[in-house]
């Protein structure tokens, strides 16, 4: 039988794209608090998925209550809470411990849907997560700074790093459940789940704009542009196809390829001009046997 690599192609181009739009966020994130940053992006998103829809003429696709309350739920999860939590590990931990953190979401989402989809994963498949795992844990730690934050502040980060991880995995759950028992397509799950993320954070930016001044008028047209070019590849993109892999692969292989966007920052940051190390390049390639493992045909 031939085998269907379509899931797991669609998350690895997903991630290829994440690695391209964490590179122009890294660029501007300085200047638009990572609040407003995700609100903007998911609107763009919201925006761009929408037109996509017109234009296939599926705007008016069906959807039944329980299906569209689901993939809120999940966007609450995953895109709002998830995101949040990631957000804040990222200021106790910095960027490779808070991503380190995030490799926790492809095991947990493995249990979650034996528990909740009886999806089985062959032993193999244990040993594909697992090295793949390592190889982007490896790439990641690479070079890692000693810092000297208080145990309170790494225990801060390490718990919004295990909720970012929980609730990801939760709502790539919730997500393969209304795919594969709905005729929903990958587009109108992405849509939903961009809604609910965007809404769930609508409040709590209602709340902090009277602590700390922000309008998104002050941006100028260049990063305006970038987040738009960032938005499209990471957002809009990247998670219809996040949709596409949930849907067509098991959810814990999904999620396992959709994190090594590391691994793609790599030749990006070669391309930049930046050294990279023996140790990281050998990540990639435990990384990369990992991966090979998972693509073997069932």
């Amino acid at each position: 039988m031939q085998a269907d690599f379509s899931g797991e192609l669609a998350a690895l181009t997903a991630a290829c794209l994440w690695a391209i739009s964490s590179v122009i966020y890294g660029s501007i994130g300085q200047r638009i608090p990572p609040l407003e940053l995700n609100i903007l992006k998911g609107t763009i998103a919201i925006a761009l998925l929408v037109c996509t829809l017109l234009l296939q003429n599926a705007i008016f696709a069906t959807v039944t209550p329980s299906t569209f309350g689901l993939l809120l739920l999940s966007g609450v999860l995953g895109i709002g809470i998830g995101d949040t939590a990631f957000f804040f590990a990222l200021n106790y931990l910095g960027a490779r411990r808070a991503l380190l953190m995030e490799t926790l979401s492809p095991p947990l989402a493995a249990i979650l849907a034996l528990v909740f989809l009886q999806e089985q994963l062959r032993f193999s498949d244990w040993c594909g997560i697992l090295l793949t795992i390592l190889g982007v844990a490896w790439v990641i730690t690479e070079q890692a700074p000693n810092l000297s934050e208080s145990s309170t502040h790494i225990l801060h980060g390490v718990g919004f790093g295990i909720l970012a991880a929980i609730a990801l995995a939760s709502g790539a759950v919730i997500s393969r459940i209304v795919l594969t028992t709905s005729d929903i397509s990958p587009l109108w799950a992405a849509l939903l789940r961009l809604c609910g993320g965007v809404l769930v954070l609508l409040p709590w930016r209602w709340r902090r704009q009277h602590q700390r001044h922000f309008e998104f008028k002050s941006l100028n047209a260049k990063t305006v542009v970038a987040i738009c070019i960032a938005a499209f590849a990471g957002t809009y993109l990247g998670i219809w196809l996040q949709q596409v892999a949930v849907k067509f692969a098991v959810v814990g292989i999904a999620l396992t390829l959709s994190n090594t966007s590391p691994l793609f920052v790599i030749p990006i940051a070669v391309c930049l001009g930046e050294r990279i190390s023996f140790r990281a390049i050998l990540g990639v390639f435990v990384a990369l046997s990992g991966i090979a493992v998972l693509l073997l045909p069932r």
